[in-house]
């Protein structure tokens, strides 16, 4: 199953950047009436305002797919950062960020992206909730991680070289953390995709007639039982690429724990 998975997993996520090279028809004209049935000339037929369905899934992962990477990016590394420090020093440093940790955490991250956009632009506002929502349980992580090999022997070894403390988080800490790194990361994207679509689906991000995933299954949702694949296409598309970013985090976490030969791919 690996020799699959890899392939189809590049495939998605090259659609999801790059589709709209391949669109078919421009994803922002239409080219028949409103919620037409999947023919020759629009394999998916139309949605709302007669666009060509496949055209807009084709081009409409692009903008969730980047802001979602963004986002992942962002809540991994303060959730890195904040597990190193709070590990490696202990004592009020560690007192103050678990506490905010722990005051973030009880915080509905999806409540706040919605609060958020309301003021801020789509892509802010999902980095920002996701930061908000993701980080927290990433520093608590990499936190108990790092208070677990402040002492262990090749860290002690470290210190007997006389190693500066920046040095031996870059040099000997910081790679043991790169695993938890990796799946945290994938896990946040996932929850940054999802919060993207919610935000789209609201009318708080990408406006018409810009193609975008979480936009069309709002344009759609009243057409759906006209054209039921413009509300199935890119819905699908957003649970395809979620599931590919999930089973990244899965072989990462179990390539970590010594069982990537265990996984289910």
């Amino acid at each position: 199953m690996r020799a699959v998975f890899w392939p189809l997993a590049a495939a998605v996520v090259g659609i999801a950047l790059f589709g709209g090279a391949l669109a078919p028809h421009d994803p922002t004209s239409s080219i028949a009436g409103p919620w037409a049935a999947p023919g020759a000339a629009s394999p998916l037929g139309t949605d709302s305002a007669g666009r060509d369905v496949l055209s807009r899934v084709l081009a409409g992962g692009r903008g969730p797919v980047l802001t979602a990477a963004l986002a992942a990016l962002c809540a991994t590394a303060a959730g890195l950062w904040g597990g190193l420090v709070a590990g490696w020093r202990g004592g009020w440093p560690d007192r103050l960020l678990s506490g905010l940790a722990d005051l973030l955490m009880g915080v509905p991250f999806l409540l706040v992206a919605m609060v958020l956009a309301v003021a801020l632009p789509g892509p802010a506002a999902v980095a920002a909730a996701t930061v908000c929502g993701g980080a927290p349980l990433t520093l608590r992580v990499v936190r108990d991680t790092v208070r677990r090999l402040r002492h262990s022997g090749f860290v002690e070894a470290a210190r007997g070289r006389g190693e500066r403390t920046g040095a031996i988080l870059v040099r000997e800490v910081l790679p043991s953390v790169a695993g938890i790194a990796g799946a945290d990361l994938g896990l946040r994207f996932v929850a940054a995709l999802q919060t993207a679509a919610a935000i789209g689906m609201l009318g708080l991000g990408a406006q018409p007639p810009a193609p975008d995933w979480g936009l069309m299954l709002r344009e759609n949702l009243a057409g759906a039982a006209l054209n039921p694949p413009s509300l199935v296409a890119p819905a699908a598309a957003l649970t395809v690429t979620a599931l590919v970013a999930a089973v990244l985090a899965r072989r990462a976490a179990d390539e970590r724990s010594g069982r990537g030969a265990v996984g289910a791919w």
